[in-house]
């Protein structure tokens, strides 16, 4: 039964029995993991002593697991807690955001598929989540960094439709089931193999042309709020909104924390 020692984010928790936990952790060298931490909720000082701190939900901390080949739950055997991420229990705002944060990683990976950039990336917008100002600035920044991780970053710079690069124009018309843009509106299915031309909730739809060039320029915008200079967020907003319903297309299904970016 392999043992390992990683860095870990808690995504998921629930109670077990009056003094043990199920958790579900990103961790920064094996992927999302799923553990049963036997004796947690005890308040004995060897129970304090292995679950240094209490595993609590949007909390990063050292885990030390164990394997085992006949189950899909490790065993948790130790936990030292290093971030406790306060801002999540006293800003309404950040609450719901790192709410939304948990619920797209445990959508959107796989277990035992492990993505260092992805968990450095949400360990800084779990931190900068303090900063009320930057809240939409950093969930753009995480979910993008979300999708390229697992592999579905969207198609910005061809047309979905021609294949061509694509045109400028005023207004794109985005598919998140192609996971691209288009200058024109797809009228017949079979326009083109990859394009969903089906009118439904989740696109496709028009997109403004100041939305596709801030995603394009993303990473490679320095850290900090992200506004154009009249101090407008709203591509910020819009870009969020985006990529929220092109997660959405791509599980198949809304996560009850989705409201909290559509409704911003």
């Amino acid at each position: 039964m392999p043992r390992f020692k990683d860095q870990a984010i808690c995504i998921r928790h629930i109670d077990w029995s009056e003094t043990s936990q199920i958790v579900a952790l990103l961790t920064r060298e094996h992927g999302t993991m799923r553990g049963l931490a036997k004796g947690s909720k005890r308040t004995s000082p060897g129970a304090i002593a292995r679950y240094c701190g209490g595993i609590e939900l949007l909390t990063a901390g050292q885990v030390v697991a164990t394997t085992r080949p006949n189950t899909d739950l490790a065993a948790i055997t130790e936990w030292d807690l290093q971030q406790p991420f306060r801002h999540f229990r006293t800003n309404l705002r950040a609450h719901r955001l790192g709410l939304y944060l948990a619920d797209a990683l445990a959508a959107l990976t796989a277990d035992e598929d492990p993505h260092p950039e992805l968990f450095d990336a949400t360990l800084d917008a779990m931190a900068n989540l303090r900063d009320t100002p930057q809240h939409a600035t950093v969930l753009l920044r995480f979910q993008w960094a979300l999708l390229v991780a697992c592999g579905f970053k969207p198609d910005l710079e061809h047309d979905m439709i021609t294949g061509e690069r694509l045109a400028t124009a005023a207004t794109y018309w985005f598919d998140p089931i192609a996971g691209g843009c288009s200058v024109d509106e797809p009228v017949s299915p079979h326009r083109h193999a990859n394009f969903h031309a089906r009118r439904t909730d989740t696109g496709p739809w028009q997109v403004r042309a100041e939305t596709i060039d801030l995603l394009r320029r993303l990473p490679e915008i320095d850290a900090g709020p992200i506004s154009d200079p009249s101090n407008d967020l709203l591509p910020v907003t819009r870009g969020n909104r985006l990529l929220c319903v092109y997660l959405r297309a791509l599980i198949d299904r809304q996560l009850p924390t989705m409201r909290f970016v559509l409704d911003d």
